[in-house]
């Protein structure tokens, strides 16, 4: 198992990178806010749009954002790349627990992982684990090299959400 610690945001919220196996992320990190207004961040399109595009990548903006966060639902992204045109990510949600827990789909391509999102409640605090099962290890390996690596700051950016009231 390899591990990679990110401090990120405050020393005590940092979060957790963590590759398990050869075909499992888990990402954790403690959100100063109860699981409600966690879950909401990740649940409604209008704050959801706000945190989940990564500030350092230039270029590109999350110009579409549709989600119908219930079980047997569908979301969709689409990303502006400025001249290389759009890209799109969708999928559906396999299982939603409100306050408690996302499953989603990654249709895009046969690399798709099933991504888990849990929120537990810590002393008023949230635990968010975020877990993606990859269908191989190449997968994984192009996650740790694309996607993924801007997890951490998207967790910044969720916090920074998070703190100024707008979750």
């Amino acid at each position: 198992m390899d591990q990679q610690d990110k401090d990120t945001g405050s020393a005590r919220n940092r979060t957790v990178v963590e590759r398990k196996g050869d075909r499992e992320l888990v990402v954790t990190r403690t959100f100063d806010a109860p699981p409600g207004v966690v879950y909401r961040a990740w649940s409604q399109p209008e704050l959801f749009r706000r945190w989940w595009m990564p500030r350092s990548v230039s270029g590109v903006a999350l110009v579409a954002c549709d989600m119908d966060v219930r079980t047997g639902g569908k979301y969709r992204l689409e990303f502006s790349a400025g001249d290389a045109g759009t890209m799109a990510f969708y999928g559906k949600y396999l299982e939603v627990v409100p306050n408690e827990r996302i499953v989603w789909t990654n249709d895009e391509g046969e690399a798709g992982a099933i991504t888990t999102v849990t929120f537990e409640e810590q002393d008023g605090k949230t635990l968010l684990r975020f877990h993606e099962a990859y269908p191989s290890e190449a997968a994984l390996e192009e996650a740790l090299q694309g996607s993924a690596a801007g997890l951490p700051e998207q967790l910044d950016q969720l916090e920074e959400l998070l703190a100024g009231g707008g979750g």
